[in-house]
């Protein structure tokens, strides 16, 4: 259902140039009436990808790097856009569909659990890529920093033939310098 949901609407963002809303007015009851079981929110991560392959082909087709006449999906992306939609719980990962809650047990993260130990918090968009027989999950993880400006402090950098040069100003004063010497003029 994905894959052909996502043919159609790639075709045709290709062809007209169409952006997700036009893309949600042409197609959004052509599928709901199609597919009455499928959640919303799968067929609007359809627009969003649709729309994100297409802009990614006319970029390769402009710079000529394809020489299709349209794209090629080989692999599909699940996008749950809305939090409400997924959650991680226990060492998984539980997304809603539309035959209720699955849950997609992941191994031990060592990584991940750094992350959620230290304040940073998943943000609403979930991507789920299917690949042999595999499930990647892209998960998006943000963290709210405070930064106090100081226009008394800067950073400089000098990129030059053999060296690269970075002074650190503290105070309006010169407070620590780093030079790191290349061998790039030697390999010319």
């Amino acid at each position: 259902m994905h894959i052909e949901m996502l043919v159609e609407m790639v075709e045709y963002a290709v062809k007209y140039k169409a952006s997700q809303e036009t893309l949600h007015s042409v197609f959004y009851e052509k599928f709901r009436d199609k597919y009455p079981w499928l959640p919303t929110r799968v067929i609007k991560g359809a627009y969003r990808d649709a729309v994100r392959r297409a802009k990614s082909f006319k970029k390769k087709k402009r710079k000529g790097e394809t020489e299709k006449d349209k794209p090629v999906i080989r692999s599909i992306t699940l996008i749950y856009s809305d939090s409400q939609d997924w959650r991680l719980r226990e060492g998984a990962i539980e997304v809603r569909t539309h035959r209720g809650w699955i849950r997609i047990v992941y191994r031990n993260n060592k990584q991940l659990h750094r992350y959620l130990y230290n304040n940073w918090k998943p943000s609403s968009e979930l991507k789920l890529k299917l690949t042999d027989g595999k499930i990647l999950v892209y998960l998006t993880l943000t963290k709210e920093f405070e930064i106090s400006y100081n226009p008394d402090n800067a950073v400089a950098v000098d990129i030059n033939e053999n060296n690269v040069t970075l002074a650190v100003f503290i105070d309006r004063r010169l407070h620590e310098i780093y030079r790191s010497r290349l061998a790039l003029a030697e390999s010319l």
